[in-house]
């Protein structure tokens, strides 16, 4: 077995080109590993130590996410926590606050778990993921990286360095529930991000929903049909869309009957959440948190 720290991100992608695997927070890898999901690989290359990969950088056109911010810088960001809250509720309800001081946006999206609590966030927020390799750079909708459960569309050599989400407009905002049952160290039940724009009246201009372990892969949806309807109506239309599109399994933590039930409440509650946020009421970061969802204290 064989470990390199890269000092640069060209080391790292030197690495990779060689075969190497990268680690930076380590949460899903050595977890994994102990429990005997997967062998750690032959050949590691830290990428920790890349400043460069760590910052929040905002742009004209919205804001840009080294894939090493961890999910502890996310909750707590100003500009994050505050127009792309749906991030900021996944990263918050992330593993331990070990972990969410350790593990990486980076890391949880190229893990490409369907139950992954920063998936459907980013997809309802229409982000882009930017890989990177010795070949060059290429940007893609988040949607399209994931193929499988923790398979990705990224090439051999390629490393995920950023995450790029657009502005999210006037009167528009987000949010992320999920169904949990204990408050600490929990994986996704299901869960549901929306992502809601309102018009001047205060109805639907814009609405898009995205649902957590109960698919493949992160399944997403933009509900157009939706626009110039209620919140009500709306929530109501996409906790029934929720249900009938899902494809959940049956497993030690759920059934299929009770995942396809509770993931239309779960996208019914982010869609609330969300249309008060971008009326402008203040939400806390969590939504499970501040408004009692999931498991009780």
């Amino acid at each position: 077995m064989s470990f390199t720290i890269a000092r640069t991100v060209d080391e790292a992608l030197a690495a990779l080109t060689a075969g190497a695997t990268p680690i930076a927070g380590g949460t899903d890898l050595v977890v994994g590993a102990r429990h005997g999901k997967a062998a750690l690989p032959a050949n590691l290359v830290a990428i920790d130590r890349l400043d460069e990969l760590k910052a929040v950088v905002e742009t004209k056109e919205g804001v840009s996410i080294g894939a090493l911010v961890s999910h502890h810088a996310i909750e707590t960001h100003p500009l994050l926590a505050s127009a792309y809250c749906a991030l900021a509720d996944g990263s918050a309800l992330v593993g331990s606050p070990a972990t969410r001081h350790v593990g990486t946006l980076g890391g949880n999206i190229m893990n490409a778990s369907p139950a992954m609590d920063t998936g459907a966030p980013l997809t309802v927020m229409g982000a882009e993921v930017e890989l990177r390799s010795t070949r060059g750079n290429r940007r893609m909708p988040i949607e399209q990286l994931w193929t499988g459960p923790g398979r990705t569309s990224a090439e051999p050599g390629e490393l995920c360095v950023a995450i790029h989400l657009p502005k999210p407009g006037p009167k528009a905002n987000s949010a992320y529930v999920r169904l949990e049952y204990r408050r600490a160290m929990e994986i996704a039940v299901v869960g549901a991000a929306a992502f809601v724009a309102l018009a001047d009246d205060g109805t639907i201009a814009a609405l898009r929903v995205g649902l957590t372990a109960v698919a493949p892969t992160i399944l997403t949806c933009n509900l157009v049909e939706q626009i110039g309807r209620p919140v009500a109506a709306a929530a109501e239309h996409a906790a029934q869309m929720a249900m009938e599109q899902c494809t959940p399994i049956s497993d030690v933590r759920a059934s299929v009957g009770y995942r396809r039930h509770t993931v239309g409440v779960m996208a019914r509650r982010a869609v609330e959440a969300a249309a008060r946020r971008a009326a402008g009421e203040k939400i806390a970061i969590p939504v499970n948190r501040a408004v009692g969802i999931g498991a009780a204290s």
